[in-house]
Order: structure tokens, then sequence, then C-alpha cells
């Protein structure tokens, strides 16, 4: 787990290097670039491992982690991991709001269930 929290941490840097360097576009290109990949250490982790490492690493983070940041760490972490996840951005309209969350096979993963229904969808990578 300790790795996995690691990796995780190490995801959320590097999301904050690009959008401090760079901009939305390319880590909307990055997070849309990325295969599912077969990992090479050992047995495939589950979903909620992943997403529960992903959280932590976001406690453990030295800055406030946005919803954006933390869905495309979470949905590369996953990617990597063999797990084909997507990443969401949705819009209410009234009261303005956006969100981003990942889903796995139709369901949301690392938010509320109901997300869905407050957000209109608007991009999936």
């Amino acid at each position: 787990m300790k790795r996995l929290i690691v990796e995780s941490y190490l995801l959320l840097l590097w999301i904050d290097l690009v959008m401090a360097f760079r901009n939305l576009q390319v880590l909307h290109r990055q997070v849309q670039r990325k295969t599912v990949g077969r990992s090479w250490r050992g047995p495939l982790c589950r979903v909620d491992e992943l997403c529960h490492a992903m959280d932590l690493a976001c406690v453990f983070y030295t800055k406030q982690i946005l919803c954006l940041q933390r869905s495309a760490a979470t949905t590369l972490l996953l990617r990597r991991h063999g797990i084909y996840a997507e990443m969401v951005i949705g819009a209410q309209m009234l009261p303005f709001k956006s969100h981003a969350w990942v889903e796995v096979d139709g369901a949301v993963v690392n938010d509320k269930p109901y997300v869905r229904e407050i957000y209109q969808v608007l991009e999936r990578c």
C-alpha cells in the first residue's frame, strides 16, 4: 500500500507541475493518450485500493488538490494498473459549477455515485 501511495503522490506532483508550467490542454492530452497498461509488478490492484491510495496521497500532499487534478491522477493511476478508467468533466448551469470525477465501467469510483445527476457531462477522456 505504501508503494501505491507514493506512486499516487508522484502523479499528483507531476500534474501540479503540468498545470503550473503548461496548461489544461496539455493535461487533457496526456490523460487522453494514456493507454491501459499491464502491471509488471505482479497481480493487478483493485479499483478501491487504488482510489484509497490516491485519497491518502491527497491528504499528505502539501497543497490543496482540486477535483480536476485528483481525477486526472486517479485516471492515470488506474490505467497504469490495467484498469480502463475515464476522467469525466461536467458542469452545472445554475449556479455555475464545474467538477471532474472518474468512472470505471460507467460507475463513479472517486466521488459520490449521484454526481452524474448533478452535473451535465461535457467531456470524457
